[in-house]
């Protein structure tokens, strides 16, 4: 079983880490690449991080009877595929009608898909779905050739379109001095622990895991949780 870096080498090793999605973008995205993972014979223990975990934020109505959450990567090209067509179904017929409450939950291969994080959390509770579906919906345009400097502006630009000043996307994306990154990745660590996620899109209906589907089989799940009431 592999167990995670302390947090802080975590950090590091995402920051410097931003290549590995661009060589697996054709492939399914597993949350763990080598570079942020090692054995339990290292001996490296999970940094104690009490009351760094950030609440969920819910989309939809919080008392609707089936809880679905995602775990999904910004930079992961099955999620943005997600998002362009399932999800939209999703929203109309369960979200919007009160029958579904949606959680989206980051997960971060890269320090791109964890600046991208970052930018969303930025918009605070009023914002924060709005940017997340920009950053599925442009994904391509915003990571553009894989240069950093240039996806680092791509994505100053999606939080000007969003609301933000200049000044203020590139201070919420810096990672030196920034407490917002230790949260987002211990965040994602608790969460995908305790979940057992290793791929994303992952869905978790209830309480029960499932891979990415086709939106047929996804419609088949929840009418049964909601037959089930």
């Amino acid at each position: 079983m592999n167990r995670f870096l302390p947090l802080l080498a975590l950090v590091v090793l995402v920051a410097a880490g931003g290549a590995w999605y661009f060589g697996q973008s054709n492939q399914p995205a597993g949350f763990v690449p080598p570079a942020l993972a090692q054995s339990e014979d290292t001996g490296s223990t999970s940094v104690d991080m009490e009351g760094a975990i950030l609440p969920d934020r819910v989309f939809g109505d919080e008392a609707a009877p089936v809880t679905l959450i995602e775990y999904a990567s910004y930079t992961c090209a099955h999620c943005a595929n997600f998002h362009g067509n399932q999800f939209k179904q999703l929203k109309a017929d369960y979200i919007d009608t009160g029958k579904v409450k949606f959680i989206h939950r980051e997960v971060y291969f890269d320090q791109f898909g964890l600046r991208a994080g970052l930018l969303a959390q930025c918009g605070g509770d009023m914002r924060y779905y709005g940017i997340s579906g920009m950053l599925y919906e442009q994904q391509k345009d915003w990571i553009g050739s894989g240069d950093e400097g240039e996806i680092i502006d791509n994505l100053v630009t999606l939080g000007k379109v969003a609301g933000l000043s200049e000044d203020e996307a590139r201070a919420c994306m810096e990672f030196e001095g920034n407490e917002m990154v230790d949260k987002l990745v211990e965040t994602f660590r608790h969460h995908a622990e305790a979940d057992g996620i290793n791929a994303t899109p992952t869905l978790v209906i209830d309480g029960e895991k499932h891979s990415n589907m086709a939106y047929s089989d996804l419609k088949e799940i929840i009418d049964a949780r909601l037959a089930a009431q």
